[in-house]
């Protein structure tokens, strides 16, 4: 059923002599073109299929006019393009490109569309533990953590000898009665305080939880379940985590060092640490003064808490000046002397962790994985696992088909005003869906490009 367009012209300032008219009568056309790259990299990671069987559909089959996947496919690539709100379904569902990706171009009713509206979305996003009379879709969510982690795994064409890693929480702005809602003392607003897991570019854990919390809580659930899933497939490779200093409890340090798994924490200072570090720090200090530059020293320390902590760590100590004032910091890691020095391990490995910051400003800003305004936790959790793929989907696009272009190492955001948001006519014959893209884009090349890579991956 085609939308009805409000058919209201809009006069703009003559051009040559004509006049310029606008309206919304263009018939089957879409802004969104380019997401048929997101459909071709779906198909060579099977990411919806597999997300949507995560859900069981307790919905009467001779009734049900939208599956799951049709469902799933719609809120991951809606919110991949920037469609955050369901209400914007309903002119969406007479998207053509968004039938295309969904493979059906009509509806069996007369009184729908290919895809579906807000409200179908809705009760989706509202799935149970269990289905109930009003809400016949449920999901499974340690089914959504397992996936996360799979297909970081196939992302890789053997397995690698060592990985980071970064676990990292952030906060979630509400500003509702929403279901776990608390005051953060730090962020200095109610909010949520969702755990992040990165590899790389890659997301592996996306875990909602109350503010009211100490920042690692859950971490060490989270650290064991993911390392369990990587060792089955990577038995040999070695895991590294890496967390500022709000993960450096004793309990998360301790299971580490019996599970084989090796850590690279911040250390908050103290009076002890710093006393510690006193002559470094006056080097350092006199060289500033000196040179009028920034200047560091480093050292290796033996270092216990004097009751948190079982045993004793080794703790790489930077005595830096820098703007006029002396500057400590401290890492505490389980990695050996002879593995990496210190200057080395604080520098590039430690320092390394800033840019899983760039990774969650992607998820929350381009992907709105902040947009958690459901009453209850168990639906925003579903918003956030729904963020968290469209995240992993346009990841993949940038690994398979952008690799030595100039949108090779792009952000999320970017790649879809360059590469998604392209205009087109498109024409459905008997024989073929003909979809003319604009002919002015300035990133055809680049979309070129990436259609023969994702055709070459599929093969």
């Amino acid at each position: 059923m085609p939308t009805e367009c409000n058919l209201e012209q809009y006069a703009f300032a003559r051009v040559d002599g004509r006049q310029v008219i606008a309206g919304f009568d263009g018939g089957r056309m879409s802004s969104d073109s380019g997401a048929l790259l997101l459909g071709q990299v779906d198909r060579t990671i099977k990411l919806v299929d597999r997300f949507a069987r995560c859900f069981t559909d307790g919905r009467s089959a001779a009734r049900i006019e939208h599956a799951v996947s049709t469902l799933v496919m719609q809120r991951v690539v809606g919110i991949a393009l920037g469609y955050e709100d369901l209400n914007d379904h309903d002119e969406l569902r007479h998207d053509p490109i968004m039938a295309v990706l969904a493979g059906k171009l009509e509806a069996s009713r007369a009184d729908c569309a290919p895809v579906a509206g807000k409200s179908t979305l809705n009760r989706l996003e509202l799935s149970r533990a269990e289905a109930t009379r009003y809400h016949k879709i449920s999901y499974d969510g340690p089914a959504i953590e397992r996936l996360l982690v799979d297909l970081f795994l196939e992302a890789h064409q053997g397995p690698p000898e060592q990985i980071i890693l970064d676990l990292d929480a952030t906060d979630d702005p509400l500003h509702g009665e929403q279901e776990g809602r608390f005051f953060h003392g730090y962020y200095g607003h109610y909010c949520y305080l969702p755990l992040y897991i990165f590899c790389g570019d890659h997301l592996l854990v996306a875990k909602l939880r109350p503010s009211n919390i100490d920042g690692a809580a859950g971490a060490l659930e989270e650290v064991a379940r993911v390392v369990a899933q990587i060792r089955e497939r990577w038995p040999d490779t070695q895991i590294v985590l890496r967390a500022d200093s709000g993960f450096a409890r004793d309990g998360l340090m301790a299971w580490c060092e019996a599970h084989g798994v090796d850590y690279v924490f911040g250390l908050a200072r103290n009076g002890r640490l710093t006393r510690e570090i006193q002559a470094e720090l006056a080097e350092a200090r006199a060289e500033g003064e000196r040179t009028g530059q920034p200047a560091r020293r480093f050292k290796e320390l033996r270092y216990a808490t004097l009751d948190s902590w079982t045993r004793s760590r080794r703790v790489i100590a930077k005595a830096e000046w820098t703007h006029g004032d002396d500057n400590p910091r401290f890492i505490v890691s389980s990695l050996a002397l002879a593995e990496v020095d210190g200057r080395h391990l604080y520098e590039a490995i430690y320092c390394a962790r800033g840019d899983m910051e760039n990774r969650i400003k992607e998820c929350q800003l381009d992907l709105f994985a902040d947009r958690t305004s459901s009453h209850t936790m168990r639906a925003n959790q579903l918003r956030l696992w729904f963020a968290s793929l469209a995240y992993v989907l346009v990841c993949a696009l940038r690994r398979l088909a952008l690799q030595g272009t100039r949108l090779a190492a792009a952000s999320c955001g970017t790649i879809r005003l360059k590469l998604l948001k392209i205009g087109a006519l498109v024409r459905i014959s008997v024989r073929r869906i003909k979809i003319a893209m604009a002919s002015a884009c300035p990133y055809q090349r680049e979309f070129g490009a990436a259609h023969a890579l994702l055709a070459q991956a599929a093969r």
